[in-house]
């Protein structure tokens, strides 16, 4: 009898140094790294001081908003009841796309938010989520869907780029009709595609990926004048950084994939931070110097990584996506 009370004893205390040891690893960032804390039911304002995203620790099918302090991103998320399949903001204005379920041919959501993350607008618009921004003035929201295909690796895809001006109202459902001049000339052709739209500061300049005829096209635009030119290639997903000096990019390698570059405007000097993995996504710019991105891994889950211009990268927040800084 004795025996075997002490070897009951023994198994309660091994398992008890289990658990204890566990819960220290986890809290030091050992094993139990990728169990994610979550506050939900907590009011989110668009306040300057907070970085947005689209929670997956949940399952890559919730995509609700989350949020976390934009100097602490390691603290606790907190979770909202707004799901979006993309999700952008800036300035006290955002945008959420959200593909309305079993539509067929698809059908997606463009939700305009205020501040407090109140409906202004909404609009049905053709396609799949695929991009969306906000002009740093919170002045005009813009977007980017999939019409055909799921990917941009897929064949035969088409993209419908638009903008909606808050302020006005006024609905541009594509920008197909923008004045494109590419060596000088006007160019004109049947498979012109537009996607990832970036503002400048003024709310007038922005840039746009233009593809036609197996070329992709950096395109420096003026919206009052609604005219264009091609001032770069092979630039996919644009982000003008707040200064207006550098785009952040997608550049095709030769196997097909994608890896982070970055143009300098006045030199057209072409820079690579030290993010050698393939990225899918338009890259955001935290001030001047860090870029803000996803990653996919292995296992298909998604994180979001920071890098900054001359250091390393490092993981920012696990099980997120669509990263948005106001």
């Amino acid at each position: 009898m004795k025996r075997r009370l002490l070897v009951t004893a023994i198994g309660i205390l091994a398992l008890l140094g289990g658990a204890i040891t566990y819960v220290a690893h986890a809290r030091d960032g050992g094993a139990a790294e990728n169990a994610v804390p979550v506050v939900t039911g907590q009011p989110m304002r668009l306040d300057g001081r907070t970085l947005y995203f689209r929670n997956l620790a949940d399952g890559p099918d919730t995509g609700k908003l989350a949020a976390v302090p934009t100097d602490d991103p390691g603290t606790a998320r907190r979770v909202g009841e707004l799901h979006c399949d993309r999700f952008a903001a800036a300035h006290g204005t955002a945008i959420c796309l959200r593909l309305k379920p079993n539509s067929l041919p698809a059908l997606t959501e463009m939700i305009v938010l205020d501040a407090d993350l109140r409906e202004r607008h909404r609009e049905t618009l053709p396609g799949t989520p695929s991009r969306a921004r906000v002009s740093p003035d919170g002045r005009i929201v813009n977007w980017t869907m999939f019409v055909t295909g799921d990917s941009y690796a897929a064949s035969g895809f088409s993209t419908r780029t638009g903008l909606y001006e808050v302020d006005t109202g006024r609905l541009v459902k594509t920008i197909e009709e923008l004045a494109v001049f590419v060596g000088g000339k006007r160019y004109f052709a049947s498979d012109v595609n537009y996607w990832g739209i970036t503002f400048g500061a003024d709310g007038n300049r922005f840039y746009v990926t233009m593809a036609s005829k197996g070329r992709t096209y950096l395109i420096e635009a003026d919206y009052r004048a609604y005219r264009g030119t091609a001032i770069a290639e092979n630039v996919e997903c644009p982000s003008l950084s707040p200064d207006g000096r550098r785009i952040a990019y997608k550049q095709k390698n030769p196997d097909g994939t994608w890896r982070l570059a970055v143009l300098d405007l006045t030199t057209r000097r072409i820079t690579h931070p030290a993010e050698d993995r393939p990225i899918d996504d338009q890259p955001l710019w935290q001030g001047n110097a860090t870029l803000l991105y996803p990653i996919r891994n292995s296992d298909n889950t998604l994180d979001v990584w920071s890098v900054g211009l001359t250091t390393p990268a490092k993981l920012l927040i696990p099980k997120a996506t669509s990263p948005s800084l106001t």
